[in-house]
């Protein structure tokens, strides 16, 4: 009868932990999920300095004091609240340079969103001055739809928006609201 009882509690523990464990399982992804909101950043960096290279040559250079990391968003994205500078490179090793108060780079569309006092600049010292900028990774391509000056060796024109490959040989000023020839 002894035997028997201790058998029947054994047994009867086994069973009572085994519950517990099976109805705890998938609550620790829901714990960890309650210590990270949706709208709080996966991670903050500062001090950003970050290199791409391409094919063992320096590509680009993206430099900032701070990142917030949203990749825990179903639209990822990393957001540079203090500003950044990014500096393209092309096959020659000329610098274009990007420069902003605040930026944002989506993963998914590889589209960089500059924003507040930016400044595109080539090797050649051709210059967009706007409040927004758009950078296509993918495309290597400067977009805006918000009024621009753009200053070249010849001119500075100003204008409603701004289509341009990333070094300006393409540089297009839409909707022209005036133009002034350079002197020296």
């Amino acid at each position: 009868m002894q035997k028997s009882n201790i058998h029947i509690i054994i047994n009867s523990v086994i069973a009572f932990a085994m519950t517990l464990f099976f109805s705890c399982k998938g609550k620790l992804d829901d714990v960890k999920k309650l210590n990270l909101s949706d709208n709080e950043p996966v991670g903050i960096s500062d001090s950003i300095n970050v290199k791409y290279t391409d094919s063992g040559r320096l590509a680009a250079n993206l430099v900032s004091p701070k990142m917030y990391d949203y990749s825990n968003r179903s639209f990822s994205y990393s957001e540079f609240p203090d500003g950044m500078i990014l500096y393209l490179y092309d096959k020659q090793n000329q610098q274009t340079t990007m420069i902003s108060d605040y930026a944002i780079v989506y993963n998914d569309t590889d589209l960089i969103d500059l924003r507040g006092n930016v400044i595109a600049a080539t090797p050649e010292l051709d210059t967009l001055y706007a409040d927004q900028l758009y950078y296509d990774q993918t495309k290597q391509w400067l977009f805006t739809n918000l009024p621009v000056t753009f200053r070249s060796k010849d001119y500075v024109t100003n204008g409603e928006g701004f289509d341009s490959d990333r070094d300006f040989t393409k540089a297009e000023v839409l909707g022209v609201t005036g133009q002034f020839a350079v002197t020296e």
